[in-house]
């Protein structure tokens, strides 16, 4: 589904991505850990296309998309949910949603497809359906959090970029957001790149991961392994970190 080779990432002169290579196979669960300024959030936005690497590949099904713009790597099947959230606050919670459809309101065929995927949504998230005429900005975190998978999902991704989905919420809204993840997996063969702090959650939902440390890969393999490594541990599952990975 996602292969990265040798992908060199700059930010003016600081060379922040180095020689990162990894892949994703179709309906898999990835998580990418690591910690502040490692890496993770400028990995996601150079497959997405907002960053430009520098250079190395990323190919998507077989088509090298490092040169492509957003949009047409979002036209590919590629959607994001950035960290942060970032929804659209004045707007009412359905207008997030259909912006997210955006390139499907080229022909009556994608406008069907828009409006499939709208109820999805709306099933995967029934608090949002309830909320659908209230501006996104007077949502409680966790309903934010939901609007912005839901709006990535609008366009109908095979490949979903997930940055810090469980940032700032309560751990019963955790729970429900990762319940979503892997529904997406198991019901619509969804493939799934999540990036986490909260290292034990997102390896117990993943099938593999990845630690990037100060943009270099440093570990891979299975998420179980990785949980019981004691290297893993220690960075990243220390015991002072307990109450946090407990959620």
């Amino acid at each position: 589904m996602l292969v990265i080779k040798n992908l060199n990432t700059y930010y003016g002169q600081v060379h922040v991505l180095k020689n990162v290579s990894l892949h994703l196979r179709e309906g898999e669960i990835v998580a990418l850990i690591g910690a502040n300024g490692a890496g993770k959030t400028t990995l996601l936005n150079t497959v997405s296309g907002i960053t430009p690497a520098r250079s190395g590949i990323v190919s998507y099904r077989g088509l090298p998309v490092q040169d492509l713009p957003p949009h047409r790597i979002v036209g590919l099947g590629v959607s994001q949910v950035p960290e942060g959230r970032q929804v659209f606050k004045p707007l009412v919670v359905e207008e997030n949603l259909e912006l997210g459809a955006y390139l499907l309101h080229r022909n009556k065929e994608g406008k069907q497809e828009a409006k499939k995927n709208l109820q999805m949504v709306y099933e995967l998230f029934p608090v949002l359906a309830e909320r659908r005429r209230q501006p996104a900005g007077t949502l409680s975190g966790g309903e934010q959090q939901m609007l912005a998978v839901g709006r990535a999902l609008m366009a109908g991704p095979r490949l979903l970029l997930l940055d810090e989905p469980s940032m700032g919420l309560a751990p019963l809204i955790v729970q429900e957001i990762f319940r979503v993840i892997r529904s997406l997996v198991e019901e619509r063969k969804t493939t799934i790149l999540i990036v986490e702090q909260n290292a034990k959650a997102a390896l117990n939902l993943a099938d593999r991961g990845y630690v990037l440390d100060t943009g270099k890969i440093i570990m891979e393999g299975a998420a179980s392994d990785l949980l019981v490594n004691r290297d893993v541990q220690r960075a990243y599952l220390g015991r002072d970190k307990k109450e946090i990975w407990e959620r």
